[in-house]
C-alpha cells in the first residue's frame, strides 16, 4: 500500500506538470493570436517554473535502484591518522546532517563514538525520507581531505581519510532472514563524553552477527527495547548492503572490469590547501566551492554519479 501510494503521488505530479505546460502553451497561442503582450509576459514568467519542476522530476528518474526510494543509514569511520582523521569524520558528519536538513530529511544519531582530543571515531546516522538512499548511495567509499592542520603547531599540510558507508533502511517485510541463534546480544551502559555512564541502568545494545562478523551498537535511546530495535534495523540494512555488493561485484566480473573494494581507494578528494577543490574520482565532476559542499550541497555529485551508472 505504501508503494502504491508513492507511485500514485509520482504519477500525479507528472500529470499536474503536463496540465500546467499544456495550459501555458494554450495561453501563449492565444497571446500570439490576440497580440496580447501582458498575457505573453505572464507565460514567460511561468516557463522557468515549469522548467525547474521538469528538471527535478527528470533527476528523480535516475533513481532506478531497487532500494533508491528508501530511507538510509549512513555510517562514518575515521581512518588512520588519529585526531586529524577524527576531526575530518566530524566535518563529514556535519556535511551530511546539513544535506539532510536542506532536503527536509529527519535524522537520528543511533550511535556515536567520540575522539580522544577532537572529532569522532565513528557514527551511525538514520536519515529518513523518500530517495534518501538513492541520493546518498554515491557517498559510499573513502573520502580524502587535504588541508593545513589546525592540530599541528607548525601548521603543516596533512592528508586525512574517512570511510563512509551507506545502506538502505529495509522494512521488516523484506525477506532478510536473521536467525536468533546467529546473533549475539550484549547489553551495556550507555556512555557519554569521557566514558562516564549517563544512566544507571544498562540500555545500550551491541549485536554481533556471527556468520558475517558484522557488529552493530546503539545507545542513543533511553529505552533498551528501542536501542535493540534500532540496532536490528542497522544490522538488517547492512546485510542487504552485502547482497547489493555481491551483485555489483558479479556484474563487474561479467563486464570484465576489476573492482578493488579495499580501503585506501578514495572516491572523492577535498582539497582546502594550496587551492580549493572537491573532485569525485569516479565521475571527474569537480567544483571549487568547497564551502558549499562541506555545508551539504551534494546534489551535483549525486546526479553525476547516477548518470554515470545509467546503462551499467
Amino acid at each position: 500500500m505504501r508503494e502504491l501510494t508513492a507511485l500514485k503521488a509520482e504519477t500525479s505530479t507528472w500529470r499536474e506538470l503536463e496540465t500546467q505546460a499544456r495550459d501555458a502553451f494554450g495561453l501563449l497561442e492565444l497571446a500570439i493570436e490576440e497580440n496580447h503582450v501582458e498575457m505573453g509576459d505572464e507565460v514567460a514568467r511561468e516557463v522557468p517554473q515549469i522548467e525547474n519542476k521538469l528538471s527535478a522530476l527528470e533527476f528523480d528518474l535516475l533513481f532506478g535502484g531497487e532500494y533508491d526510494r528508501n530511507s538510509a543509514i549512513l555510517s562514518i569511520h575515521a581512518g588512520a591518522g588519529g585526531t586529524e582523521s577524527q576531526d575530518w569524520a566530524l566535518m563529514l558528519m556535519r556535511m551530511y546532517l546539513r544535506f539532510a536538513e536542506s532536503h527536509g530529511y529527519p535524522t537520528d544519531i543511533y550511535d556515536e563514538t567520540q575522539g580522544e582530543e577532537a572529532g569522532i571515531k565513528s557514527v551511525d546516522i538514520h536519515i529518513a525520507g523518500q530517495y534518501a538512499y538513492g541520493r546518498l548511495k554515491s557517498e559510499r567509499g573513502v573520502h580524502r581531505l587535504v588541508r593545513l592542520s589546525p592540530f599541528d603547531a607548525n601548521h603543516r599540510r596533512h592528508t586525512s581519510f574517512a570511510l563512509v558507508e551507506v545502506t538502505p533502511e529495509i522494512e521488516d517485510a523484506v525477506d532478510i532472514e536473521i536467525k536468533p541463534e546467529e546473533v549475539k546480544i550484549d547489553i551495556f551502559h550507555a556512555s557519554g563524553h569521557g566514558g562516564q555512564n549517563v544512566q544507571k541502568v544498562s540500555t545500550a545494545v551491541r549485536l554481533t552477527h556471527i556468520p558475517t562478523g558484522i557488529i552493530v551498537s546503539c545507545q542513543n535511546e533511553r529505552s533498551q527495547l528501542q536501542n535493540k530495535e534500532n540496532a536490528f534495523k542497522v544490522l538488517r540494512s547492512r546485510l542487504v548492503e552485502l547482497e547489493i555488493e555481491k551483485k555489483e561485484l558479479e556484474r563487474a566480473r561479467l563486464r570484465g572490469h576489476h573492482v578493488e573494494a579495499g580501503w585506501g581507494n578514495q572516491i572523492r578528494s577535498y582539497v582546502l590547501h594550496p587551492y580549493q577543490m572537491v573532485k569525485d574520482h569516479r565521475t571527474n565532476y569537480e567544483t571549487a566551492r568547497t564551502d558549499l559542499v562541506l555545508d551539504g550541497d551534494l546534489d551535483a555529485f549525486s546526479e553525476a554519479y547516477l548518470k554515470s551508472q545509467v546503462g551499467q
